[in-house]
């Protein structure tokens, strides 16, 4: 037992779980604008998320990514260095056009994790601003990138939709991140529960919910598949919010959390299969 609780912290302490996520929505990408994409682009994603989330979590700053002294960080360490080299090898297939998209997002995580700004801070200390970074890069990843990696991007109506919907359900996921890191982050950082309380933060959400499942409406071509499984969503991410607590179980953010779009890829499969 003992062996299988340590395999799994290491699943998602190593970011596995969120490399997966990143996977499932790009995988649903491909179901709801019905494009055919290289599975390089996707192990790619899969296995740079890895890497990049990694360098963030365990060592913004080169040497303390290179020092480690804890053994368990020098696994995920070793990890990482592994990972770079599936990352390397289905990177080179990728296109020109996927690489500048790929290079404009990587802009801006820079911006998020490097000192930039005056007094050497970036924009991952500015709390609210950070969220929103950070589904920025999460809606170009999954669904803008996809589109330029098999050159069929085109600014469409439901394309844009579909993006602002990718942007709106990160934040919503973000919202028991930032509920539970309540207990660990400065309070100069500003975070939205911050600012507003816990309450009014659960609100904030469950209006995103709101708002990400009625901007379905604003498309064009609205197959009854996509309508069902956005709503299933929508009451997904709801229940999400009103079960939120500061004091959180050690798995509920990291794992439960992180599970909603992997849920959501195995049933838009499941309902593309049914109709």
């Amino acid at each position: 037992m003992r062996v299988i609780q340590r395999v799994f912290n290491f699943y998602i302490d190593a970011s596995i779980h969120v490399a997966l996520a990143v996977f499932a929505l790009v995988k649903v990408t491909v179901e709801i604008l019905n494009i055919s994409i290289d599975m390089h682009f996707s192990w790619f994603l899969f296995y740079a998320t890895i890497v990049c989330y990694n360098f963030i979590k365990y060592g913004v700053e080169a040497e303390k990514y290179i020092l480690v002294a804890n053994q368990y960080h020098k696994n995920i360490q070793f990890f990482s260095f592994i990972t770079l080299i599936p990352t390397l090898y289905h990177a080179y297939f990728l296109n020109i056009e996927t690489w500048l998209g790929i290079g404009a997002l990587m802009l801006l995580v820079g911006l998020y994790i490097l000192p930039v700004l005056p007094n050497a801070r970036n924009l991952r200390s500015l709390g609210v601003l950070k969220i929103f970074i950070v589904a920025m890069v999460w809606s170009g990843v999954t669904v803008v990138v996809p589109l330029l990696s098999v050159k069929q991007f085109i600014f469409s109506w439901d394309v844009c939709i579909e993006a602002v919907q990718r942007f709106v359900l990160v934040l919503i996921l973000l919202v028991p991140f930032e509920i539970r890191d309540l207990a660990f982050d400065y309070q100069n950082l500003k975070t939205l529960p911050q600012r507003y309380g816990v309450a009014k933060t659960k609100v904030f959400g469950a209006f995103a919910a709101t708002l990400f499942f009625f901007l379905t409406f604003l498309k064009n071509d609205i197959p009854q598949t996509e309508l069902i499984g956005k709503g299933v969503l929508f009451l997904t991410l709801g229940s999400l919010m009103f079960i939120t607590k500061r004091n959180q179980s050690k798995y509920f953010s990291s794992f439960w959390v992180e599970s909603i779009p992997i849920l959501w890829w195995i049933l838009v499969l499941l309902m593309n299969k049914e109709f």
